[in-house]
């Protein structure tokens, strides 16, 4: 018996139409099965931004799958630039969310039908800005999902994104690298120079004295608010001081820089001159040691041997020889004569 001849037409009308996507007029999948969600992105300097877009992209069907896709360094670099984090942090970072269920890696900066069959993709999920493909395939990168009708639209979390954060960070770069360096990190790990560091440390003194100054001077401005008789005399005054500190502070930075240069300047010079003498003193060295050799030398070739004949004798032998040195040899001769 077929029952959906004894169902009412009208019925069947309201449940397809319960059963659409009012987004996009397409078909929810099989309500047996949980529907795969699959957000992208770069997901560098994971913030609270991230996790509440993945939030939305979990909750958008009661019975939600989802995926997280994230490029990998190469194609990241290539197409949006240099990353604070590398990949394995960031897919890391994806994992500990409590929102995705499974993070896809070395996902593809375009996302096109291969991807979507190659996880059984129902939706992808991201905001709706056209975001401009770098790689030159399409207009938009979400260009060919929402053409499908498997595009779903999360809102983004204003006042926080990963630029804005890098932004903070070289906003205050200054005071960021004295952190660190407060905190035992040496000045080759940070890249800063020896003359930067210092400078970098008098600045912030003088950063410190110019907040000192201004403290006072607006503890001045209400004493002189008081006082109203003698309130643009006494701004004066104050004004002028603080133009005499700020003058003072300024340039005794200049003055301090200035110092800094010049004696690192003298400390390479006179590493060079210390190093032209010893290498001179090695080389004079190295000069008389040779010449003390040659003598050697020359008196081991000045060394001769003297044939001395004797006399002689009555049995005719002529065939007996000596050799001496030059001492021996005059001194026998001497004894001869």
């Amino acid at each position: 018996m077929n029952y959906s001849d004894k169902i009412c037409p009208f019925f069947l009308l309201i449940s397809n139409i319960s059963t659409m996507n009012n987004d996009n007029n397409t078909h929810y999948p099989d309500s047996e099965r949980p529907v795969r969600v699959c957000a992208d992105g770069i997901y560098d300097l994971f913030h609270f931004g991230h996790a509440r877009s993945l939030e939305q992209a979990k909750k958008s069907f009661p019975n939600t799958y989802l995926l997280v896709g994230c490029c990998n360094d190469e194609t990241t670099h290539k197409y949006k630039g240099k990353t604070v984090m590398t990949e394995a942090e960031r897919y890391e970072s994806l994992r500990h969310c409590r929102w995705v269920d499974e993070v896809i890696p070395d996902a593809p900066w375009v996302i096109n039908q291969e991807f979507l069959d190659a996880y059984n993709i129902d939706y992808v999920a991201h905001d709706s800005l056209p975001y401009a493909d770098a790689s030159g395939a399409a207009n938009d990168v979400y260009e060919f999902v929402k053409a499908a009708g498997k595009f779903k639209e999360t809102q983004r979390t204003e006042g926080i994104s990963t630029s804005d954060i890098i932004m903070r960070i070289i906003k205050d770069y200054n005071q960021y690298v004295i952190r660190n360096l407060d905190r035992g990190y040496s000045r080759k790990d940070l890249g800063v120079s020896f003359v930067k560091e210092k400078r970098l440390r008098v600045n912030m003194r003088l950063k410190k004295l110019r907040e000192k100054v201004k403290e006072h001077q607006e503890r001045v401005g209400e004493q002189i608010q008081t006082v109203a008789m003698h309130r643009n005399e006494w701004v004066r005054n104050a004004d002028r001081w603080v133009a005499g500190c700020n003058e003072l502070v300024e340039n005794a930075d200049r003055w301090l820089a200035g110092f800094l240069e010049v004696f690192e300047e003298g400390f390479h010079k006179m590493g060079a001159a210390i190093r032209e003498r010893i290498a001179e003193h090695l080389m004079r060295q190295q000069s008389r040691d040779s010449a003390f050799l040659l003598e050697l030398s020359d008196e081991d070739e000045d060394e001769e041997y003297y044939y001395d004949e004797d006399e002689e004798e009555a049995d005719g032998d002529n065939d007996n020889e000596e050799y001496y040195d030059d001492d021996e040899y005059y001194d026998q001769k001497d004894e001869k004569k």
